[in-house]
C-alpha cells in the first residue's frame, strides 16, 4: 500500500528531486530562455501566473532585464517585448494559446506536454514532462518551473542578493516534505499569506493552493500592505504566514490582535520556495481533515479549454 493518501501528496514529495533535475536542465542551456537584456513578458493562468510574478521580480532584481508578468487574458498587445515566455502545464490553456498565436513576438513555452497544441504556437518549447502531474491541483510542476528559471538566473550570474542557489532550496524542500503538519494549523479558521518582492507570487500561490485543495478562507498581500486594512481580519484562530524575512514590527502587530504568526523562511529558515512546499502539505492535510479529495477540487479541471 502506498504511504501517500492522495496523488497530490505523492507529487508534493518529489519536488526536491524535480528541482535538482530542473537545475541540471538550466545548466544545459535550453533554447528560448530569456537572454540577458531582453525585455520579457511572462504569462500564464492561475498558478502559472503567480509563478510568472515570482520570476519577473527575481529577474529584474538580479539585473537580467526588464520583466513583466501578466495573466494571459490581460496581456497588453500594444506593448512591445523582445520575448513572451508562457507557462502552461497542459499545453492546452485557451488564453495562452490565443495569446501566443496573436502576438507575433518571439515566444517560448515551458510545458509538461510538448505534444499538445502549444507546440504549434510557441517558437521554442522547454520540456518539463518529468514534473507533470495527475492531480488537478498544481504543486510540483509550478515550483519546478520556478526552480528552472531561478537556476537559469544562477547560471547567468543574475540571482538577486540574498536568494540562495537552487541546490540549497532543494535541500530545504526535503525538510519541508518531512515536516509534520501541526494540528493547530489544520484547525485555523483563516490564513493571510504575505510576501515581498519575488515572494509576493509565492504568497498568492499559497492562498490559491489552500482554496483549491481544501476550500479554505485565505488571502494574500504584500507584507507592508498587510497593515493597511487586511490585519483587521486577523484574530485568535487566524494566522499570518510570511514568505521570506519578516518585516520589523510585524510579529508584534499580529500578536497584538491575537493572531498566529508563521514565519520560518528567510536568512535563518527555509528557502521561501521550500516554505511553499509546507503550504502544499498543509493544504492536503486540511483537505483530508475536511473529508475532501485534494486531487479533484470542486469546480476545477486540469486545463481550462474555452469554446
Amino acid at each position: 500500500m502506498s504511504q501517500y493518501l492522495s496523488l497530490t501528496d505523492e507529487e508534493i514529495a518529489t519536488q526536491p528531486e524535480n528541482w535538482r533535475t530542473a537545475a541540471a536542465l538550466a545548466a544545459s542551456g535550453p533554447a528560448g530562455l530569456p537572454r540577458r537584456g531582453e525585455r520579457v513578458a511572462v504569462v500564464g493562468c492561475g498558478t502559472s501566473w503567480f509563478m510568472a510574478q515570482a520570476y519577473a521580480a527575481l529577474r529584474e532584481a538580479g539585473g537580467h532585464g526588464e520583466t513583466d508578468a501578466f495573466a494571459a487574458s490581460e496581456f497588453p498587445h500594444r506593448r512591445r517585448y523582445d520575448r513572451v515566455l508562457a507557462i502552461t502545464r497542459s499545453g492546452t490553456t485557451t488564453e495562452v494559446l490565443r495569446l501566443l498565436a496573436a502576438t507575433g513576438l518571439p515566444s517560448t513555452a515551458i510545458t509538461a506536454c510538448v505534444d499538445q497544441p502549444v507546440a504549434a504556437t510557441a517558437d521554442h518549447l522547454v520540456d518539463l514532462g518529468f514534473a507533470d502531474e495527475r492531480s488537478v491541483v498544481q504543486t510540483r510542476f509550478a515550483t519546478t518551473v520556478l526552480a528552472l528559471l531561478r537556476a537559469h538566473l544562477e547560471c547567468e550570474d543574475a540571482l538577486p542578493a540574498g536568494v540562495a542557489p537552487v541546490d540549497r532550496a532543494a535541500a530545504d524542500a526535503e525538510r519541508a516534505v518531512a515536516w509534520q503538519v501541526p494540528r493547530e494549523l489544520v484547525e485555523l479558521e483563516q490564513v493571510s499569506f504575505l510576501g515581498a518582492g519575488w515572494t509576493n507570487g509565492l504568497a498568492q500561490e499559497a492562498g490559491l493552493k489552500m482554496r483549491e485543495a481544501a476550500l479554505a478562507w485565505t488571502e494574500a498581500y504584500p507584507a507592508m500592505e498587510y497593515r493597511h486594512g487586511p490585519i483587521s481580519i486577523t484574530a485568535p484562530g487566524r494566522a499570518a504566514w510570511m514568505f521570506g524575512p519578516l518585516p520589523a514590527g510585524l510579529a508584534d502587530e499580529v500578536g497584538a490582535v491575537g493572531g498566529r504568526l508563521v514565519a520560518d523562511s528567510g536568512a535563518d529558515g527555509l528557502d521561501p520556495l521550500a516554505d511553499l512546499v509546507r503550504v502544499h502539505r498543509l493544504a492536503v492535510a486540511l483537505a483530508e481533515h475536511r473529508g475532501l479529495n485534494p486531487d479533484e477540487p470542486r469546480n476545477l479541471t486540469r486545463s481550462i479549454v474555452l469554446g
